[in-house]
Protein backbone atom coordinates (compact mmCIF):
# COMPACT_ATOMS: atom_id res chain seq x y z
CA UNK A 1 0.00 0.00 0.00
CA UNK A 2 1.33 3.25 0.34
CA UNK A 3 4.64 3.53 2.08
CA UNK A 4 5.13 7.02 3.87
CA UNK A 5 8.40 6.59 3.99
CA UNK A 6 11.01 9.33 4.63
CA UNK A 7 11.63 9.18 0.92
CA UNK A 8 8.39 10.69 0.41
CA UNK A 9 8.57 13.71 2.48
CA UNK A 10 12.13 14.76 1.29
CA UNK A 11 10.52 14.68 -2.25
CA UNK A 12 7.62 16.59 -1.23
CA UNK A 13 10.06 18.82 0.60
CA UNK A 14 12.47 19.09 -2.80
CA UNK A 15 9.76 19.77 -4.71
CA UNK A 16 8.53 22.93 -2.37
CA UNK A 17 12.21 23.90 -2.27
CA UNK A 18 12.21 23.24 -5.96
CA UNK A 19 8.86 25.04 -6.92
CA UNK A 20 9.94 28.68 -4.17
CA UNK A 21 13.16 28.64 -6.05
CA UNK A 22 12.21 28.75 -9.67
CA UNK A 23 8.91 31.26 -9.06
CA UNK A 24 11.69 33.46 -7.54
CA UNK A 25 14.34 32.65 -10.19
CA UNK A 26 12.52 31.56 -13.30
CA UNK A 27 8.56 32.13 -13.21
CA UNK A 28 9.16 36.05 -11.57
CA UNK A 29 11.74 37.06 -14.44
CA UNK A 30 9.80 35.32 -17.19
CA UNK A 31 6.58 36.37 -16.08
CA UNK A 32 7.81 39.96 -15.96
CA UNK A 33 9.52 39.82 -19.36
CA UNK A 34 5.79 38.19 -21.15
CA UNK A 35 4.13 41.38 -19.22
CA UNK A 36 7.13 43.95 -20.59
CA UNK A 37 6.52 42.03 -24.25
CA UNK A 38 2.51 42.31 -23.58
CA UNK A 39 2.72 45.70 -22.99
CA UNK A 40 5.58 46.68 -25.82
CA UNK A 41 3.27 45.19 -28.11
CA UNK A 42 -0.05 46.81 -26.51
CA UNK A 43 2.29 49.97 -26.92
CA UNK A 44 3.14 48.61 -30.70
CA UNK A 45 -0.68 48.47 -31.40
CA UNK A 46 -2.32 51.50 -29.59
CA UNK A 47 0.70 53.12 -31.83
CA UNK A 48 -0.23 51.95 -35.26
CA UNK A 49 -4.01 52.98 -34.43
CA UNK A 50 -2.90 56.35 -33.52
CA UNK A 51 -0.86 56.49 -36.73
CA UNK A 52 -3.65 55.00 -38.41
CA UNK A 53 -5.59 57.51 -37.36
CA UNK A 54 -3.67 60.82 -37.98
CA UNK A 55 -3.17 58.92 -41.75
CA UNK A 56 -6.43 59.27 -42.06
CA UNK A 57 -6.54 62.57 -41.27
CA UNK A 58 -3.95 63.56 -43.51
CA UNK A 59 -5.52 61.73 -46.20
CA UNK A 60 -8.76 63.61 -45.90
CA UNK A 61 -6.79 66.47 -45.72
CA UNK A 62 -4.55 65.83 -48.66
CA UNK A 63 -7.98 65.29 -51.11
CA UNK A 64 -9.48 68.43 -50.25
CA UNK A 65 -6.15 69.68 -51.08
CA UNK A 66 -6.57 67.79 -54.25
CA UNK A 67 -10.13 68.60 -55.17
CA UNK A 68 -9.21 72.69 -54.19
CA UNK A 69 -6.43 72.09 -56.39
CA UNK A 70 -8.54 70.81 -58.70
CA UNK A 71 -11.10 73.11 -58.89
CA UNK A 72 -8.06 76.08 -58.72
CA UNK A 73 -6.76 74.20 -62.06
CA UNK A 74 -10.25 74.21 -63.63
CA UNK A 75 -10.71 78.21 -62.78
CA UNK A 76 -7.60 78.98 -64.32
CA UNK A 77 -8.04 77.11 -67.66
CA UNK A 78 -11.27 78.47 -67.37
CA UNK A 79 -9.85 82.16 -67.42
CA UNK A 80 -6.98 81.24 -69.80
CA UNK A 81 -9.76 80.25 -72.31
CA UNK A 82 -11.66 83.21 -71.64
CA UNK A 83 -8.71 85.77 -72.24
CA UNK A 84 -7.60 83.66 -75.21
CA UNK A 85 -11.04 84.48 -77.11
CA UNK A 86 -11.19 87.68 -75.80
CA UNK A 87 -7.22 88.18 -77.32
CA UNK A 88 -8.18 86.16 -80.45
CA UNK A 89 -11.50 88.61 -81.41
CA UNK A 90 -9.09 91.63 -80.52
CA UNK A 91 -7.08 90.38 -82.96
CA UNK A 92 -9.29 89.59 -85.58
CA UNK A 93 -11.03 92.98 -85.02
CA UNK A 94 -8.06 94.78 -85.23
CA UNK A 95 -7.26 92.48 -88.36
CA UNK A 96 -10.80 93.08 -90.01
CA UNK A 97 -9.93 97.14 -89.39
CA UNK A 98 -6.89 97.29 -90.74
CA UNK A 99 -8.14 95.14 -94.14
CA UNK A 100 -11.19 97.79 -94.12
CA UNK A 101 -8.28 100.54 -94.21
CA UNK A 102 -5.95 98.93 -96.85
CA UNK A 103 -9.26 98.37 -99.11
CA UNK A 104 -10.43 102.05 -98.61
CA UNK A 105 -7.41 103.22 -99.36
CA UNK A 106 -6.94 100.58 -102.30
CA UNK A 107 -9.94 101.93 -103.78
CA UNK A 108 -9.38 105.82 -103.22
CA UNK A 109 -5.92 104.91 -104.88
CA UNK A 110 -8.32 102.79 -107.88
CA UNK A 111 -10.82 105.89 -108.01
CA UNK A 112 -7.82 108.55 -107.81
CA UNK A 113 -5.95 106.42 -110.74
CA UNK A 114 -9.37 106.35 -113.03
CA UNK A 115 -9.64 110.21 -112.49
CA UNK A 116 -5.99 110.47 -113.72
CA UNK A 117 -6.42 108.08 -116.60
CA UNK A 118 -10.01 109.65 -117.30
CA UNK A 119 -8.01 112.81 -117.45
CA UNK A 120 -5.37 111.53 -119.57
CA UNK A 121 -7.56 109.76 -121.67
CA UNK A 122 -9.67 113.30 -122.46
CA UNK A 123 -6.48 115.40 -123.05
CA UNK A 124 -5.90 112.75 -125.56
CA UNK A 125 -9.03 112.45 -126.99
CA UNK A 126 -8.98 116.41 -127.55
CA UNK A 127 -5.95 116.34 -128.88
CA UNK A 128 -7.05 113.31 -131.67
CA UNK A 129 -10.23 115.26 -132.20
CA UNK A 130 -8.16 118.63 -132.79
CA UNK A 131 -5.73 116.95 -134.87
CA UNK A 132 -8.61 115.09 -137.05
CA UNK A 133 -10.16 118.69 -137.31
CA UNK A 134 -7.26 120.80 -138.13
CA UNK A 135 -6.47 117.97 -141.42
CA UNK A 136 -10.48 118.68 -142.14
CA UNK A 137 -10.14 122.03 -142.20
CA UNK A 138 -6.57 121.70 -143.82
CA UNK A 139 -5.03 124.48 -141.29
CA UNK A 140 -3.35 124.21 -138.55
CA UNK A 141 -4.52 125.55 -135.34
CA UNK A 142 -2.71 127.67 -132.85
CA UNK A 143 -2.12 127.35 -129.33
CA UNK A 144 -4.83 129.05 -128.47
CA UNK A 145 -7.46 127.80 -130.51
CA UNK A 146 -5.47 124.51 -128.65
CA UNK A 147 -6.78 125.24 -125.72
CA UNK A 148 -10.28 126.69 -126.43
CA UNK A 149 -11.05 123.22 -128.46
CA UNK A 150 -9.32 120.83 -125.48
CA UNK A 151 -11.19 123.13 -122.78
CA UNK A 152 -14.90 122.95 -124.99
CA UNK A 153 -14.51 119.69 -125.71
CA UNK A 154 -13.32 118.44 -121.93
CA UNK A 155 -16.55 119.95 -120.90
CA UNK A 156 -18.80 118.46 -123.43
CA UNK A 157 -17.00 114.81 -122.18
CA UNK A 158 -17.68 115.91 -118.35
CA UNK A 159 -21.63 117.00 -119.38
CA UNK A 160 -21.61 113.48 -121.08
CA UNK A 161 -20.31 111.71 -117.96
CA UNK A 162 -22.56 113.48 -115.92
CA UNK A 163 -25.71 112.61 -117.60
CA UNK A 164 -24.88 108.95 -118.08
Amino acid sequence: MLDFSVTLIITIINIIFLYFILRKILFKPVTKFINKRAEGIQSSIDQAKQDREEAQQLLIQYRDTLKKADAEADEIIKDAKKNARTEAERIIEGGRAAAETIISNARKQIDDDRQAMVTRFNLEAAALVMAASARLVKRELSGEDNRRFAAMMLDELAAQKGNV
